[in-house]
C-alpha cells in the first residue's frame, strides 16, 4: 500500500498572500528553483511547508550576520 503524502498545497496566489510578496515573485521564486512546486496538468502549487523553509532559512541567514 501507498503512503499517501497530506501536505496542504497551495496556489501562487496563497503562498504570495502569505508571505506578503507579488504573486509575480513567487511565479519567480518556482522558476528559479528557490521554492519546490508540484506541477499538476497545467496547474502548479507549493507545498505549504515551503514557507516555514523560507522563513527558517531566511532566520538563520540573519542570526549568521
Amino acid at each position: 500500500m501507498k503512503k499517501r503524502h497530506s501536505e496542504n498545497l497551495l496556489t501562487p496566489n496563497e503562498f504570495a498572500r502569505r508571505l506578503a510578496i507579488s504573486r509575480w515573485t513567487a511565479y519567480s521564486w518556482i522558476a528559479d528553483g528557490r521554492v519546490r512546486s508540484v506541477k499538476l496538468g497545467r496547474l502548479v502549487r507549493i507545498p505549504s511547508s515551503e514557507i516555514d523553509r523560507l522563513i527558517a532559512e531566511g532566520t538563520k541567514e540573519l542570526l549568521r550576520g
